[in-house]
């Protein structure tokens, strides 16, 4: 499980988010300003969150799982294996 101090980045988590987006939006065979066309955002935006250099909030977590055809918790589980 991945621990956070109140008030700071959990860096491991936004690392397990960054690379997960990555992992997705390839799979799906998107680059990055296909996939920000789809959520209607900056491709920018996207790079960001791939370089674990912005902490999303919630709503974009939904809207990127949305458009990655995915759950939610796809994008922040540890780990996991695409089939």
């Amino acid at each position: 499980m991945i621990k956070s101090s109140k008030g700071r980045r959990n860096e491991a988590a936004i690392l397990i988010l960054a690379q997960n987006v990555r992992k997705y939006r390839i799979a799906a065979g998107l680059t990055i300003m296909q996939l920000a066309n789809k959520m209607d955002t900056d491709y920018s935006q996207i790079g960001r969150i791939e370089r674990g250099l912005s902490n999303p909030s919630i709503s974009t977590l939904f809207d990127l799982a949305t458009a990655l055809n995915i759950h939610p918790a796809d994008l922040v589980e540890e780990e996991k294996k695409l089939d």
